[in-house]
């Protein structure tokens, strides 16, 4: 059975969106850097798709946590579950 996270138990890997950190924002630069260059027989839609995700990660702190308010403001919370 596929998790989709949510169900799952908590890791660091779980959280959709954290403070920001420079650190971090190279790891994922790095990773799909790496992931171009080992596959250079990746089809060339998903090869877009992940230019496409590399040019669009966040600079800065302003910008990733413009994005952050984006994301979450239109949110609702659900019902709260009292047992």
């Amino acid at each position: 059975m596929e998790s989709s996270g949510f169900n799952a138990r908590p890791s660091k890997r779980d959280c959709i969106m954290g403070p920001y950190s420079e650190d971090t924002q190279f790891k994922r630069a790095e990773a799909i850097k790496r992931l171009l260059e080992q596959n250079p027989q990746l089809d060339p839609l998903y090869r877009g798709m992940w230019e496409n995700k590399l040019r669009a990660l966040a600079k800065n702190e302003t910008e990733y946590n413009w994005r952050v308010r984006n994301l979450y403001e239109g949110m609702k919370r659900g019902p709260v579950i009292e047992y």
